[in-house]
């Protein structure tokens, strides 16, 4: 029997239950090591008057509406109107290790034979992965772009190569705040700080843009040129 969770499906009429390794799915961190297998315990409870022909149990992450790793596991089973069924089954996540890092949203379906999701779970897993994975790649790959694009922004501001209008400058130097917003939202993922959701990545996301357009819009004209020290001499006489 397996301990109730907290997470329901939306819509309440088939409610989802789920463990791994004993541990309620929804309740705290969710631990997903490449290197154990884990035993995933699941109860479906049809409140409908409809039967529900399960055939998927799946498991996914995803960060910045991107999935970077799902479990498709075939378990058959019907559940008839007003009752519930149990099952249980092995997880090897082998080659977790090379697609995810870190602190990541996961989500546990189970579909039927249509590919529709009949009832959902959703928890924070910590998934004990490499840096080289593709999250990691995806990171860094993020990061050389932001670099890249500070580097061009910041060069052209120095050769006054900038474009005269102020939203132009301010332009130019907005994709260099989202990608400064992205790499802080994938850092704390990757740090175990926080998980990637709306809540976390909005704010990081649309702060950097919106520091980077006022600095941008504030850079001098590139036409206005600094008074030499021989002008400045000169004026003063």
């Amino acid at each position: 029997m397996l301990l109730p969770s907290t997470a329901f499906a939306q819509d309440g009429s088939v409610q989802l239950e789920a463990d791994v390794d004993g541990r309620p799915v929804g309740v705290g961190t969710l631990v997903l090591d490449p290197a154990k297998t884990a035993k995933v315990a699941i109860t479906v409870r049809n409140n409908t008057n409809t039967p529900q022909h399960v055939k998927t149990v799946r498991i996914s992450g995803t960060a910045l509406a991107l999935t970077f790793f799902s479990y498709d596991t075939t378990v058959p089973f019907d559940v008839a109107p007003k009752s519930e069924q149990s099952r249980s089954f092995p997880l090897e996540p082998s080659d977790l290790g090379t697609q995810a890092l870190g602190l990541l949203p996961v989500t546990v379906e189970v579909i039927d034979q249509q590919r529709e999701t009949i009832a959902s779970l959703e928890t924070t897993g910590d998934v004990r992965g490499s840096l080289w994975s593709v999250y990691g790649a995806f990171g860094l790959g993020v990061l050389v772009l932001t670099g890249l694009s500070w580097a061009g922004a910041l060069i052209a501001l120095a050769r006054r190569r900038l474009p005269p209008n102020r939203w132009q400058r301010a332009m130019r130097f907005l994709p260099a705040g989202v990608g400064t917003g992205l790499v802080a939202v994938i850092s704390l993922s990757v740090l175990r700080l926080v998980a990637p959701s709306p809540t976390a990545e909005i704010p990081f996301i649309v702060g950097a843009a919106a520091a980077a357009l006022l600095l941008g819009y504030v850079t001098p004209h590139p036409g206005e040129q600094q008074p030499s020290e021989v002008d400045t001499v000169r004026i003063r006489r």
